[in-house]
């Protein structure tokens, strides 16, 4: 079993009774992702107002926008489990919770392009911008290739992993700020510090943009391979 599938299940146990207390007093799938974009709502919201209010140095705010995003992606977690174990699955069901992922993922790198570039990192915000057409590309690849009867779900920077590292770069960056300030690290012979702290925010958005993007692509080969199989079969079935 990959690394993956053994954390998947280890949240599973854990959310397992809140799951089932959800399901005794009613609350439907659809309900728990309605949440998770709400969460995803707030979090953008608060990158937005440290944007516009706070100032350049002050990652206090980054950081409760990644605590945010972090208990959203539970929430996309749950509605899956609330919809399998109260076994209300639906096709409709199904779509909602797609439908809904994409808004509150390009919602969350709204946010998070809206505060790098109002808090002067350009630069950086446009790898918060290639992090998101990645993120959707690795869907939109799946999507369309499940729609012409092709399985898809491979890659390493799936959307729970890119929810995990994004969120946790953001609280580790506020956690830095909280304990050390606008700390940073300067060479003689550059003009610009080689680290301060907003790089543990922005070094994982690199990372994300990078490897969603890898991940898109490598599903597109995937499913090219298994198109060109899925032919070679109807070839010989003629013969």
């Amino acid at each position: 079993m990959k690394l993956r599938d053994l954390g998947q299940q280890l949240i599973y146990k854990i959310i397992d009774p809140l799951v089932r207390g959800m399901i005794k007093i009613g609350i439907t799938p659809n309900f728990v992702t309605a949440t998770g974009l709400v969460l995803n709502i707030g979090a953008c919201c608060i990158f937005i107002f440290g944007a516009t209010h706070g100032e350049r140095g002050d990652f206090a705010l980054v950081g409760w926008g990644g605590f945010v995003i972090l208990f959203a992606g539970l929430f996309d977690m749950m509605d899956g489990q609330v919809a399998r174990i109260g076994k209300m699955s639906s096709k409709y069901g199904a779509l909602f919770d797609s439908v809904l992922d994409r808004y509150s993922e390009l919602i969350m790198f709204f946010g998070i392009c809206y505060y790098l570039i109002l808090q002067g990192y350009f630069f950086s915000s446009l790898f918060a911008f290639v992090a998101l057409i990645g993120s959707m590309m690795v869907s939109y690849v799946r999507a369309r290739a499940e729609g012409l009867g092709i399985e898809c779900k491979g890659g390493f920077m799936q959307r729970p992993e890119r929810i995990i590292i994004i969120s946790l770069g953001a609280i580790l960056c506020g956690v830095f700020y909280y304990f050390f300030g606008d700390y940073k690290v300067y060479v003689d012979w550059l003009s610009f510090p080689i680290f301060e702290p907003v790089l543990i925010f922005i070094i994982p958005l690199v990372f994300v943009a990078v490897f969603a993007n890898i991940t898109a692509v490598g599903r597109l080969v995937s499913a090219r391979k298994s198109f060109l199989e899925k032919e070679k079969e109807g070839e010989q079935d003629k013969k």
